[in-house]
């Protein structure tokens, strides 16, 4: 298996425009230049990492991201997960797919209800569970995690605004709490009111080589003003997959 550069903002030696990258294993040193095309350019970063079919849908027939996705497509999230401090996902997502923790970053639910469950927390890895929600939750959080990966999980509490949480909140807690580099994996819903709100650097995406109608919009269904991109670079799969880095224009980076 292997990516072609279609694009790319990053140095020569990591790769040019037409050099094959292999990503089957840590053979040739693939996982190494993945991990230089994919580092985050500044220590306090916020990307969204994203699958969608060509029909801008983020499920695919089972109703999930997982028939959307490929063995190329894992190797390049396994990187972007390795690269950040924290993965974000929606309480929504763990409900859906499920969630295990990441092998080496931090995985951090945001939830309003607390209700988290579905979940696949292993008790040994808690210590590396960060759940984010208001006070009336805590104690949802605590009977749907279970009483080993409760204990062990950090909980961090933020105010609620009618039962949302401001996403611009829920980002400045984590960052207190040494969380600097994070990838958001959605649902939809987080990813686009962080995206609303101008809080991404990044927009990682996916592209399925699929259309499909499964009613569920990569960024959900609520509006917004468009946020202004620029194409940071382009890959390619044998199997026609686009693995796309995005940098938003007006984002956090370009008014730092």
């Amino acid at each position: 298996m292997s990516l072609r550069v279609l694009h790319t903002a990053a140095p020569a030696s990591l790769a040019s425009a037409g050099d094959l990258v292999p990503v089957e294993g840590d053979g040739d040193g693939g996982r190494e230049t993945l991990r230089g095309l994919y580092a985050p350019p500044a220590e306090t970063w916020l990307r969204l990492n994203l699958i969608a079919a060509v029909s801008g849908d983020a499920a695919g027939e089972d109703g999930t991201s997982d028939t959307l996705s490929n063995a190329v497509d894992r190797a390049v999230l396994a990187v972007v997960r390795d690269l950040a401090d924290g993965v974000v996902v929606g309480a929504a997502s763990v409900r859906a797919e499920g969630y295990r923790v990441p092998k080496t970053s931090r995985l951090v639910v945001v939830t309003s209800s607390g209700d988290l469950s579905g979940h696949r927390m292993d008790p040994a890895e808690a210590e590396r569970v960060v759940v984010v929600c208001p006070a009336g939750a805590t104690d949802a959080v605590a009977a749907s995690l279970g009483p080993a990966v409760a204990e062990a999980a950090t909980v961090l509490v933020v105010d609620d605004v009618d039962g949302r949480l401001d996403p611009a909140t829920v980002l400045r807690r984590l960052r207190d709490h040494r969380l600097l580099s994070l990838v958001c994996e959605g649902g939809p819903s987080l990813a686009g009111q962080f995206l609303r709100d101008g809080l991404v650097d990044e927009l990682c995406l996916s592209t399925s080589p699929v259309a499909i109608g499964s009613g569920l919009p990569v960024f959900g269904r609520e509006r917004f003003d468009p946020a202004r991109l620029s194409l940071r670079q382009l890959l390619k799969d044998d199997h026609d997959a686009l693995y796309a880095r995005w940098l938003v224009a007006d984002g956090p980076a370009t008014r730092r």
